[in-house]
C-alpha cells in the first residue's frame, strides 16, 4: 500500500486508555483485536509490554494492508494478522484479552470511494468486504418497499421508515450516495429536515448494518469469543448505537462464563470528544471470564 493509502486510514483509536487499562494486560500476554482497523488499539497493546502478543482480525483489505506497512516492526514475531470476519474465525489458541470497536473507521468514512457517507459523492457501496456481491446499490434500487422499512426501522431506528422507504422506490434508480441523501431530505417534514443531524444519517446507518450483516455477525461473536479467552481472561467491546450495545448488554448478562466487570458502560471523556468528536456516541463494557 502506498504512503498515501496509509496516510488515509489513520484512524484515532477511541476510548483507547479506557480499553486498555480495564483489560489489564500482563507481560507475555496473547490479545485478540478482532476490528484491527488502523491498528490504533493493537499498538497500544503491543507497546504496553515487549513481550506482549497480538492477533489482527478485520474484514476490509485496506486495513489489513495498511497495517501490514504501519505496523510492519512488530510482524511476524509479535502481531499476526488475520483477513476475515470476526464471526467466522476460528483461534488456535486461548487469548488472555480480547478487544473489538465496533465502529466503522474514520478512513471508510472518509474515503469517498467506499460509499459509507453522504458527505461525498460516490456510488452506493458500502462493504467492509470488497470482495462480497451486496452492495448498498442493491438494496436501495432492488430491494421490496416493506423491505426497505423494515430496515430501516430495526437497523436505524428511523420512525419515518415508511415514508423514506416510498420515496426511494418512486424515485429509483438512486445511484449515488448524494442522490439518496437528497431524496431522502426530499421527504422529509422541513422540522426533521433541519434538525440536529442529517435526516439521512439513520438510513445510511441502517444499510451499512444490512450490507455487511453487522447485528448478526455480532451476535455470533458474542456467542463465541468468551470460549477464546483462558480464565481470567478479559474482552472489552466498544460499540456506537443502542443495537450494539444492546446485544453486548444482554449477550454478556446471559453468559454464564462472564463476570460483567462494568455495570454501567464507560462512555468518552468531553476532552476526548472536543479532539476526536466521532467518539461521542461511544460506549466501552468490559467482563471478565470467570475462573
Amino acid at each position: 500500500m502506498s504512503g498515501e493509502s496509509e496516510a488515509k486510514f489513520n484512524h484515532i483509536p477511541v476510548l483507547s486508555q479506557e480499553l486498555i487499562t480495564g483489560l489489564n494486560i500482563i507481560p507475555g500476554g496473547h490479545y485478540l483485536d478482532a476490528t484491527l482497523g488502523g491498528g490504533g488499539h493493537s499498538k497500544l497493546i503491543l507497546d504496553s509490554f515487549p513481550t506482549v502478543r497480538v492477533t489482527g482480525i478485520d474484514r476490509d483489505e485496506m486495513a489489513i494492508a495498511a497495517v501490514q506497512s504501519s505496523l510492519s516492526e512488530y510482524i511476524p514475531e509479535r502481531l499476526e494478522l488475520w483477513r476475515g470476519n470476526f464471526a467466522d474465525y476460528q483461534p488456535q489458541e486461548l487469548f488472555e484479552g480480547i478487544i473489538a470497536d465496533l465502529g466503522v473507521s474514520s478512513p471508510q468514512l472518509d474515503l469517498a470511494n467506499r460509499g459509507f457517507s453522504f458527505r461525498h459523492s460516490a456510488p452506493l457501496d458500502m462493504r467492509m468486504d470488497s470482495s462480497q456481491k451486496l452492495t448498498a446499490a442493491t438494496i436501495v434500487n432492488h430491494w421490496e418497499e416493506q423491505t426497505l422499512a423494515k430496515i430501516f426501522f430495526e437497523y436505524g431506528e428511523e420512525r419515518l421508515s415508511r415514508r423514506i422507504a416510498r420515496q426511494i422506490v418512486q424515485s429509483r434508480p438512486l445511484t449515488t450516495t448524494i442522490e439518496l441523501a437528497e431524496t431522502i431530505a426530499a421527504c422529509v417534514p422541513p422540522k426533521y429536515r433541519y434538525g440536529r443531524i442529517h435526516p439521512a444519517t439513520r438510513v445510511f446507518q441502517a444499510l451499512r448494518i444490512a450490507v455487511n450483516d453487522e447485528l448478526v455477525c455480532l451476535e455470533k461473536f458474542l456467542l463465541k469469543a468468551p470460549e477464546w479467552l483462558k480464565p481470567g481472561g478479559r474482552i472489552g467491546i466498544i460499540s456506537f448505537h443502542s443495537l450494539e450495545d444492546r446485544l453486548v448488554k444482554h449477550s454478556w448478562r446471559d453468559c454464564e462464563l462472564l463476570e460483567v466487570i462494568t455495570k454501567k458502560p464507560i462512555i468518552p471523556h468531553p476532552t476526548e470528544i472536543d479532539l476526536n468528536p466521532r467518539a461521542r456516541s461511544a460506549k466501552l463494557r468490559i467482563a471478565q471470564k470467570i475462573l
